[in-house]
């Protein structure tokens, strides 16, 4: 979603607030796509602060399902998102490139809510997700989520290292 600010950017010492919603549907990144399962609509505030100054302020919250690292089950993942960006538009205006790298959700005079969004997601984003703390995960061999039930797999892996030690037991086992 975007917002035409350019009667604020204008404007000194103007204020407004709008209702926005987001319409991203999939969080995209290098990890992969997560789906966007909860999200609402909540007020931005967009404030010219004189000086060629320009505030940002919102909070909403929205639930992004995440696959669990350890058994790959989906995760509804809440991130509570807290707006606060102040932004100086006469170096904007003049192609400083630090400040439109930290401003990309700025196009022109307007403002793309869904790109301010998805950066404070990115920043926000958690570590480790897990389904439970005690998440068994899953099985190395045949993929059977540990959670669920154990499978028959051979639980113990021999030691590499102690492969000629075994091959001796091996030869001398009684049948």
């Amino acid at each position: 979603m975007t917002v035409d600010i350019s009667d604020i950017i204008s404007n000194e010492d103007r204020d407004r607030t709008v209702e926005v919603c987001l319409e991203l549907e999939h969080i995209t990144s290098r990890l992969g796509e997560f789906p966007v399962v909860e999200k609402e609509a909540f007020p931005l505030r967009i404030a010219n602060l004189g000086n060629k100054r320009l505030r940002i302020e919102g909070v909403t919250s929205l639930v992004i399902h995440i696959p669990c690292d350890r058994c790959l089950t989906e995760v509804a993942t809440q991130f509570p998102i807290e707006i606060f960006k102040e932004m100086d538009l006469e170096k904007l205006a003049a192609g400083d490139s630090e400040e439109q790298e930290s401003t990309s959700y700025m196009i022109g005079k307007e403002l793309d809510v869904d790109q301010l969004i998805f950066g404070e997601i990115l920043v926000s984003w958690p570590m480790k997700v897990l389904c439970r703390e005690d998440c068994a995960g899953i099985c190395k061999r045949c993929g059977a989520n540990l959670n669920l039930a154990p499978c028959q797999c051979q639980k113990t892996e021999p030691d590499p290292r102690m492969a000629a030690i075994q091959d001796i037991f091996n030869q001398f086992k009684e049948v």
